[in-house]
């Protein structure tokens, strides 16, 4: 009897185990979730991008998005673009949007300040802030300065591990450079806190949430599948970003 219960025991590991997520508790989005890019000061495009999901502007009004050649929706509520599959907000819109939009802002700067405020790192300036080339395990990093992703770097985890990147400085990543996700590591789980500016490169392809402090910029052919979401703005030059399920 003492085997069998040895046994079923081993078996109960075995499942608690293979569910178990590493890594971080999750950073709470809330209502920043339903926005694939979000920004307080403008949002602009080079055509022509590819957004998939809705894009939200507060406090600044609708002139602000600019390069999407909005058309406004009969309702004034929202307003529709060639280059987005989703719906565009700003605060200048009917209500109840601009209230709306107040919210959904306010959560995202909550998302940011609980990302960057985690403590006890698992990792503190890995690499010096060169992140390029390594396999980053789920885990919460801290970055004193800014980091750069000079090659392409690899989040290798299972689909309910979780990552958050605090970067006291700048992200940069340079040009035709890949971020790679092994394993059933999810781009919704990676969390990007970053003080300063955001720049990815030319023709590169990123992966995860951008919590940015100020502003994000996604130079000419980036695709990115995650969320750009920026206390300022977010500049897209032919860009192609996809929400995360």
């Amino acid at each position: 009897m003492s085997l069998i219960f040895a046994v079923i025991a081993l078996c109960l590991l075995a499942i608690s185990h293979s569910t178990y997520a590493a890594g971080p508790p999750v950073v709470n989005l809330r209502t920043a979730a339903n926005f694939t890019i979000l920004a307080a000061s403008g949002v602009s495009t080079v055509p022509a991008s590819a957004i998939t999901g809705n894009i939200g502007l507060s406090p600044a009004a609708s002139t602000f998005l600019t390069g999407f050649s909005p058309v406004l929706d009969s309702t004034g509520t929202f307003s529709k673009s060639t280059q987005v599959t989703g719906k565009l907000f700003a605060a200048s819109y009917t209500s109840p949007t601009p209230s709306i939009l107040t919210t959904t802002v306010l959560d995202m700067q909550t998302a940011y300040t609980d990302a960057s405020g985690r403590t006890l790192p698992n990792f503190l300036n890995l690499g010096t802030g060169e992140i390029g080339g390594r396999i980053l395990t789920p885990g919460l990093y801290k970055w004193t300065s800014g980091v750069t992703v000079s090659s392409s770097t690899t989040f290798s985890g299972n689909s309910s591990d979780t990552w958050i990147l605090q970067i006291a400085g700048t992200l940069t990543m340079a040009s035709a450079k890949t971020v790679i996700l092994t394993g059933g590591a999810t781009p919704a789980n990676i969390i990007w806190a970053v003080a300063g500016g955001v720049t990815i490169g030319t023709t590169s392809h990123f992966e995860g949430v951008i919590l940015g402090k100020t502003g994000i910029t996604l130079q000419t052919g980036v695709s990115m599948n995650g969320r750009a979401l920026a206390q300022t703005l977010v500049a897209l030059q032919k860009a192609t970003v996809v929400a995360p399920s």
